[in-house]
This record gives C-alpha cells, sequence and structure tokens, in this order.
C-alpha cells in the first residue's frame, strides 16, 4: 500500500512549500522509491488556464495537456519525471464533479454537503495518486494557508485519512516561518507555536516542522518549537534560506528528513544517491563570468509568470559554467521607441503570452535582434511575433498581424486548421505534447541531434499557411513541422547567429541535471556573442 505525505503550510504564504515538497521528492526517489505527487488548491477555478500570470506566475502545461500550478513545475525538475493533469486538484474541479453527481441523481435525494460528499471526492482523488499502489510515496502539497477559510476542507480530508488508511501510512509535515526581528537581534518562534496551535485545532498534529527562516536556528530555539508543538527535537528541521534553490534538497538531507519520513511510515529503502546533485550544486558554485540575457515580456513585474523559462536558462547555464543575469524588459516601453533597454544584452528572449498587450513591443525586439545579429530565441507568442516582424520588414507585408489581434488583412498568424471559431477560453487550446519533425542542418537539428523531437504546446493560433511560400520565398526558414506538414512548430533564420522561434514551450521539459539542448544551444551562441 502506498504511503502519504502530506505537506502544509502556516504563518505566511510564498515559504516554499513547493521547494519542499520537491526536494523531499528528490530525497526519496534517490532512495529507489517510486513517488508521485499532488498539489490540492483552494481556488475556485477548474485550472489556472484562464487566471492571469499576475496573481498566479506561469502556468506549467503537463505532458497530457494539464494546465496546472507552477509548482509542478518544481516538482517535475526537482524529481525528474513527469506529471499529469491529475497531479493538480482545485476546489473548482471537485465542486464541478460533484454538482454534476448531483445533477445526475446520483445522490438518490440526499443533501449534499462539504462533509462527506466534499471532503470525500477530496480523499479520491488523493487516494487515486497512488496509481493502483504503483508509488510507495505520495506527496501531497495543500496550498495556501493554514487558517484559510478555503483550504478548511481539503485539511479535514487529510485529517480523515489518517483514520482511513491508518496511522502508519500517513505523515504530517508543516512548513512554517521563523522570522528574524531585527530590533531585537532574534529569531522568534511563536509565529511558528500559534500556527500549529491552528492546525492542531483542527485535530492534526504535525509529524515534523520545517522552519523556513534567514539565519540558523540554534539548538535551544529547535528544543523550544519541539517542546511546545510537541514533536520530537530531530523533527525540527531548519531551511535557512540558500543562494540556489537546488541546494535544499542538500540542506534537508543533512537535518535527516528523508530519514524521519521512511522510519514513520515503516518504509524499507536502501541509502541515499546523491551524486548527480552534488555534482549539479558543484557546477553551479563553479560558474563564472555572466552572460546577459534580455527576459522581454508583458508580466515582467513578476518574474515567476516566466518561472519556467527562467530556471531553463540557469540550467544552460550550468552546463556551460556561465551564470545568467535576466534582464527584465517591459514590452511596452519598448512601444515608445526607445530600445535602450536592448543595447549590450549578449542575447534576447521573447516568451509566450496572450492578448495584445505589449506585442508591438515584443516585435521591435525582434526586429532590433534580427538586424543588430544579436541571438534570438521566440517561444510561443514569441515566435508569432518573430512571424509577423519578418513579414512586415522582409517579406514586404507592413500590416502583417495576428487574427487574435484583429489583423484581418495580413493574418500570417490564425486560427489552428480545422477551428472555425473560439467558445470558451478555458478548453479551446492546443495542449499537451506533440510529435515535431526537424529539417537535417537546421539549428534546432543540430541541438536536439535527432530529426523527430515531442514537445508540450499551450496556444489558440498557429503561422497561416495561406503565407508559408512568401515567407520561405523572403529566406524564413520552417525548421520544424507536425508529422503531416500542415503546423509550423519551428522557424528560424539561417543566415542569422543563432535565431529561432518555437510555437512549443521547451522550457517545461529543461531538467537542472538535463537542461534543455535549445536552450543549451541559444546560452551557446549568447556566450560567443558577448566574446564578439
Amino acid at each position: 500500500m502506498s504511503k502519504f505525505v502530506f505537506v502544509t503550510g502556516g504563518v505566511v504564504s510564498s515559504l516554499g512549500k513547493g521547494i519542499t515538497v520537491a526536494s523531499l521528492g528528490r530525497l526519496l526517489k534517490s532512495r529507489g522509491l517510486r513517488v508521485n505527487v499532488l498539489k490540492l488548491d483552494p481556488y475556485l477555478n477548474v485550472d489556472p488556464g484562464t487566471m492571469s500570470p499576475f496573481q498566479h506566475g506561469e502556468v506549467f502545461v503537463t505532458e497530457d495537456g494539464g494546465q496546472t500550478d507552477l509548482d509542478l513545475g518544481h516538482y517535475e525538475r526537482f524529481i525528474d519525471t513527469n506529471l499529469t493533469k491529475k497531479s493538480n486538484v482545485s476546489t473548482g474541479q471537485i465542486y464541478e464533479t460533484i454538482i454534476s453527481q448531483e445533477r445526475r441523481g446520483e445522490f438518490l435525494g440526499g443533501t449534499v454537503q462539504v462533509i462527506p460528499h466534499v471532503t470525500n471526492e477530496i480523499k479520491n482523488r488523493i487516494l487515486a495518486g497512488s496509481v493502483d499502489g504503483e508509488v510507495d510515496v505520495v506527496l501531497v502539497e495543500i496550498g495556501g494557508t493554514v487558517g484559510d477559510i478555503e483550504s478548511l476542507p481539503f485539511l479535514e480530508a487529510i485529517r480523515q485519512l489518517r483514520m482511513d488508511i491508518g496511522k502508519e501510512s500517513c505523515l504530517y509535515v508543516h512548513v512554517t516561518l521563523i522570522p528574524y526581528i531585527a530590533a531585537a537581534q532574534e529569531l522568534k518562534t511563536k509565529p511558528t507555536q500559534h500556527s500549529v496551535k491552528e492546525l492542531r485545532s483542527i485535530g492534526i498534529q504535525p509529524d515534523v516542522i520545517v522552519c523556513r527562516s534567514e539565519r540558523e536556528l540554534t539548538d535551544d530555539l529547535r528544543a523550544k518549537i519541539a517542546l511546545f508543538c510537541d514533536i520530537e527535537e530531530r523533527a525540527v528541521i531548519p531551511n535557512v534560506d540558500a543562494k540556489s534553490i537546488y541546494e535544499v534538497p542538500l540542506s534537508l538531507a543533512r537535518f535527516g528528513l528523508d530519514e524521519i519520513v521512511l522510519e514513520r511510515l515503516n518504509l524499507q529503502a536502501g541509502p541515499a544517491d546523491l551524486s548527480d546533485w552534488i555534482e549539479l550544486i558543484e557546477s553551479i558554485q563553479k560558474v563564472s563570468g555572466q552572460v546577459d540575457i534580455g527576459i522581454v515580456g508583458k508580466y515582467v513585474s513578476l518574474p515567476d509568470s516566466y518561472l519556467s523559462v527562467v530556471e531553463a536558462l540557469r540550467h544552460a547555464g550550468f552546463a556551460l559554467g556561465k551564470d545568467i543575469e535576466m534582464h527584465w524588459i517591459d514590452a511596452e516601453q519598448l512601444e515608445t521607441g526607445n530600445l535602450d533597454p536592448l543595447a549590450q544584452l549578449d542575447g534576447i528572449v521573447v516568451p509566450g503570452g496572450f492578448g495584445v498587450r505589449g506585442v508591438e513591443g515584443k516585435i521591435k525586439a525582434v526586429q532590433y535582434a534580427r538586424e543588430n545579429n544579436i541571438p534570438f530565441f521566440g517561444i510561443a507568442l514569441g515566435m508569432q511575433c518573430a512571424v509577423m516582424e519578418f513579414a512586415r520588414n522582409v517579406a514586404g507585408l507592413p500590416d502583417a498581424g495576428s487574427i487574435e489581434f484583429g489583423h484581418d488583412s495580413s493574418p500570417v498568424i490564425s486560427f489552428m486548421p480545422g477551428q472555425p471559431e473560439i467558445i470558451g477560453l478555458g478548453g479551446s487550446m492546443r495542449l499537451g505534447t506533440f510529435p515535431c519533425v526537424l529539417t537535417e542542418g537546421s539549428r534546432s537539428f543540430e541541438a536536439y541531434q535527432q530529426s523527430v523531437i515531442h514537445e508540450r504546446h499551450r496556444h489558440r493560433y498557429e503561422l497561416n499557411n495561406g503565407y508559408r511560400e512568401l515567407l520561405v520565398e523572403s529566406g524564413l526558414q520552417l525548421s520544424g513541422l507536425s508529422p503531416d506538414g500542415e503546423l509550423v512548430e519551428v522557424v528560424e533564420l539561417p543566415n542569422h547567429p543563432w535565431f529561432v522561434g518555437t510555437q512549443f514551450h521547451p522550457e517545461f521539459k529543461s531538467r537542472p541535471t538535463r537542461p534543455h539542448p535549445l536552450f543549451v544551444s541559444f546560452v551557446k551562441a549568447a556566450i560567443s556573442q558577448r566574446e564578439r
């Protein structure tokens, strides 16, 4: 039978529950255990697909087309496994299922209530994470903070599960804050005490407390937390701010978090093999020299909106021994014509997005990169902006644009073939993994070193096939196509140092120990640009 570890958060949000879960997953997998991860989100949206990145950060996409919370990106990168849409459960999904059942009469006229109907559905989703017993440990992160009214049904569900599956199969980890008060020059445990008190008031006694802090915890403080929160002192796990999130697994291992989990859940496992992770940390610590990469976007005030892009660039930097310096450039500011922020960059990335705001600024960034021979990487909307810029300034279509933005005269970007109209924003996109055939000799082929690749998509519009011939005759290389040749997946400029646009999102498949080949190739080109 699978074992379950539930991770809750207290005091404040953004403590790094996701990184804690991902790190624990890495430690358990390094011991040979089969690990699955779930994220339970208390919002009423069915998924984050229609949520603004300003509110929720990026939308991560799974292999099977699930639009999920960005924490699933952390899970995949740390544990090096592909999750599914079932790994992210929202309150919206729970209520959608229950209301559908009620409308079909499946409750036989009974009154539908939070307990037991909502909590039962939550428990069903959690238990399904065991994949019929094929998984040794299921890690379950509860979104939000203990005390939030939205999280109560989830907390009640995981409280009930301890009785349903047995205490030996269930473990609770609480991530909390130990703030440093500068005036008193002290770390304070009182917020943690109150958070644990709140958790215990709803029937959950944490087995482990992970203490986030900006300074080292003394043994006295750990003893105090253990005493007031009624847990073993060794189960008070310090998690001090690190220079890199990838140092966290080794930090948690040093304090024996995985040992405690194995012991409490009565799991047999071999010793941890963290050799590849130790090599990763050593490579991070050895980076020398800087590469300046500009990220031109419309959500740059919240860098989490492009989290996977940032991490994929860093992964490439680790592999190449370079520190990637990110320069956040607001696409709207470029629309004024002031392109000074683009000067002195070694490479320019235009990532994905939706809506017309900032698009003209992105197109100006593409033009600047093309005309000044600066390595350019366009992703999703970034690729579409590259096509629009090329059509306007090279192929002789000054009014070229996208149907998405109301450009009807020369819509070089249009609907997907066979998609007559968009009905409902939540389910009208090409989502998940699709194959792509690369042209031999192209930069993308050289990066992948294979003809057929599989990458993840999240978009509604495609390059309009009616303009293919004109674009190719003007010098644009369509270096990646769908197997049937109908959809353009990759565009390049052969006579440019490095100019690649992808309709897919390669950043979702990058791993710290296995950086994505396109990002490695791009950063190599940026290094060469800096040397020139």
